[in-house]
């Protein structure tokens, strides 16, 4: 299309999003502005057309608010039938949209626009075109010698070219004889292209590469959008070592009836390998995964997920991103209903894969009362209460598989005092009971019993804080200083219940963990696990705050905590582990985290993670970490760690960039994992060429390396993604 220089419109949320025509005419009012001393405004009473010269200003005001306005060096307009002409730096606004340029017919009654050549955008898209015409009886646009793109230049670097253009504002376009063009290429033809302009349309994504586990791969997807509603992900894969993967993705929103979606995948595996157990894999591999949520009415929600797999490492080995969310992927139906004091939870959770661990839960239904004020007394009460089958199946173990009905019930009733004006008290007594029936199946060890558990308690907490609005620490960039103090101790005494856990069967346990466990119900959730303590814990949190940009940003939030047993357990000492979590912003580019959890008996720590985040230029940053956690069997049960990990990024020149990351095993001298990744960008696209290796620990390395391309407009990770999971960018 010839464009020339004088006629080169700029456009910004217009065509379609909607300045089309209404079937009812508006009642409004117009109002003239003379924009310069030097403008002049005249009226021919004969033709009744008002002509403004040296730059104006006409607004269209209508009842419903949706005001139209018009500035240009010249207008002429007749404000019996809204016509108007303008010519010279025209400026069109109007219920959200943006229209500039240099010449112009528009109706203010009809918002009918005509142009002889324009250019113009709307969301995603921009058009340009001749002869722009608009349909008062269906609400369309068409223009002759046209062209489509999300390239947002002068010269797009691809576009689609077309003899006619047909737009239906802020619904889609249809394009006649369309070819694209990639520069000056025509690349394909269309008789007919259409495109609507809610959905993502139709696209092919690919990502080549090569990896040691696969030798060289092609992994291909195509989406098609058929409503705004429902999509689908065709997924074909090549991967010269292991053979060939398909499978669609389904993603749907039903409206009132529930959204979800639906993922199959199966590759015949050449080299497939062992399981975890050591047999060979078969080479058929699959994997299906279907969810679904709907919200029958307000506070009313079902939730259906199922997870069904060949083998335990099918999405390890083809759809590594999910495996680094989710390793042991579960399936469940759950409903919950939620009142304003009460909630009713009812999840049935069968075993699908069989090569998983899980407790079964046929159902397990649990009414929760929230902490809640009894009438107009001072007391409070709260309560949780469950019945339900449970089965523990091990992996690959029926022989130890046991299952038994339990039905259990908690209450508590707490006094919240406050003494003093700022020391607040709060008491608490509870009690639960439990009935479990007697346990069935092969590992069956517990006959039917009833175990009472009763509990009582107190928390002690304050506030201080002190405000220090002139203090300045310049090497902090602080101005002004408040420190927030919050010291509290937290009493709970359980006498040792009529049944200890050994002689129940163990479905909710205490699992061991990297955190300090709760001590009061019912945050203390391992139902099975319940056994006497007399424990105190102490805690401490330091919050400072200053005044950085003129918006409060925290300085410092620092908690700190431990417990004392006054009467430890078997396998207890006298004080468990003492945290620290810790965040410190010294600087608004530089943040530091801390989480230490130190033995106090033994004088060591047993966890230590620290992290650095240094952004100073927006070119550039670096995130350092360390991860150290001691090989001690009580607390995971394997090696431990001892973990440095570095991330950096660099942004070179406005088209190329940098991105590194590294995770190095000090614990026998390894590097775990390396992420070398290029970024080139086309204008319109992001290139990416990652460079991957990993030690297997099996005497192996493995590389990878993988192209992608990401249209900026429609992109195919959402912010950051590819940064916190790098391995999108190998098509994992």
């Amino acid at each position: 299309m010839k464009c020339r220089a004088s006629l080169h419109w700029l456009v910004c949320w217009f065509l379609l999003a909607g300045l089309g025509a209404d079937a009812a005419e508006p009642r409004g009012q117009f109002k003239i502005d003379l924009l310069s001393k030097d403008a002049s405004q005249s009226l021919n009473l004969n033709t009744g057309l008002m002509t403004a010269q040296g730059g104006a200003r006409v607004r269209y005001e209508t009842e419903q608010g949706k005001d139209v306005e018009l500035t240009a060096s010249r207008i002429q307009l007749n404000q019996a039938t809204g016509e108007a002409q303008a010519e010279g730096a025209v400026f069109l606004r109007g219920d959200g949209h943006l229209w500039v340029g240099e010449r112009l017919a528009y109706n203010f009654k009809t918002k009918v626009l005509k142009a002889d050549e324009f250019r113009s955008g709307s969301g995603l898209f921009l058009l340009g075109g001749l002869s722009l015409t608009a349909s008062q009886t269906n609400h369309t646009y068409s223009a002759t010698d046209a062209f489509v793109t999300t390239d947002d230049v002068a010269s797009p670097g691809y576009r689609i070219r077309c003899r006619r253009l047909t737009i239906i504002p802020g619904e889609s376009f249809e394009a006649e004889e369309a070819t694209l063009y990639i520069g000056d290429v025509p690349v394909m033809y269309w008789p007919k292209y259409s495109r609507n302009l809610k959905t993502h349309g139709d696209y092919w994504v690919v990502t080549p590469g090569y990896r040691s586990l696969y030798g060289p791969y092609v992994l291909g997807t195509y989406h098609h959008q058929f409503t705004t509603n429902f999509s689908t992900d065709l997924h074909l894969d090549y991967r010269q070592k292991r053979g060939i993967g398909v499978g669609p993705d389904f993603n749907y929103d039903a409206g009132r009836w529930g959204k979800g979606e639906f993922k199959g995948y199966y590759a015949h595996d050449d080299t497939a390998g062992a399981g975890p157990t050591g047999r060979p894999l078969d080479n058929d591999r699959h994997r299906i995964s279907f969810s679904h949520r709907v919200e029958i009415r307000t506070n009313l929600i079902v939730k259906a997920v199922v997870r069904e797999q060949s083998d335990a490492f099918i999405i390890r080995d083809f759809i590594e991103h999910e495996y680094q969310r989710n390793t042991q992927p579960s399936s469940f139906i759950e409903l919950n209903q939620l009142w304003s004091n009460w909630s009713l939870n009812i999840l049935a959770q069968p075993r699908i894969n069989d090569f998983f661990e899980t407790v079964e839960r046929l159902p397990d239904v649990k009414l929760t009362g929230f902490r809640q004020q009894i009438g107009v007394t001072p007391l409070f009460y709260e309560s949780e209460s469950s019945v339900g089958y449970y089965k523990h199946e091990f992996a690959a173990n029926a022989a130890n598989s046991f299952a038994a009905g339990r039905a259990d019930t908690y209450h508590q009733v707490l006094l919240p005092q406050q003494f003093f004006g700022w020391l607040n008290v709060t008491p608490r007594v509870g009690g639960r009971f439990t009935h479990y029936t007697e346990t069935e199946g092969f590992g069956a060890t517990t006959t039917e019993a009833d175990r009472g558990v009763f509990n009582t308690g107190v928390e002690f907490t304050f506030k201080l804080h002190t405000t220090q609005p002139n203090k300045e620490i310049p090497w902090l960039q602080a101005k002004g200083i408040r420190h927030i103090m919050e010291p509290g101790v937290n009493y709970a005494f359980v006498p040792s219940p009529n049944r200890l856990p050994p002689t129940l069967p163990q479905f909710d346990t205490e699992l061991a963990s990297l955190r300090l466990l709760p001590i009061e119900f019912p945050d203390y959730n391992a139902i099975d696990a319940v056994d006497s303590q007399n424990v105190f814990r102490f805690s401490l949190r330091n919050t400072v705050q200053t005044k950085r940009n003129d918006q409060i940003d925290t300085l410092l939030n620092w908690a700190l905590y431990t417990d004392w047993r006054v009467k430890p357990r078997v396998g207890q000492g006298t004080f468990a582990d003492a945290f620290s979590d810790l965040d410190f912003k010294p600087r608004d580019w530089l943040t530091l985290t801390s989480e230490t959890r130190y033995n106090i008996e033994s004088g060591h720590f047993r966890i230590a993670d620290h992290r650095a985040t240094i952004a100073p230029e927006d070119h550039w940053s670096l995130a350092l970490g360390h991860r150290y956690v001691r090989n001690d069997a009580l607390l995971l049960g394997g090696p431990g760690n001892n973990l440095v990990t570095a991330g950096f990024y660099y942004r070179i020149n406005e088209d190329y960039a940098l991105r590194t990351r590294h995770f190095f095993e000090a614990r026998d001298g390894r590097m775990e994992e390396q992420y070398y990744t290029l970024y080139r960008d086309f204008r319109s696209w992001v290139g990416a060429l990652t460079f991957r290796v990993r030690d297997l620990r099996n005497g192996s390395q493995d590389y990878t390396i993988g192209v992608t391309f990401n249209l900026k407009a429609f992109p195919r990770y959402k912010l950051g993604q590819d940064r916190d999971n790098p391995a999108l960018l190998l098509g994992g």
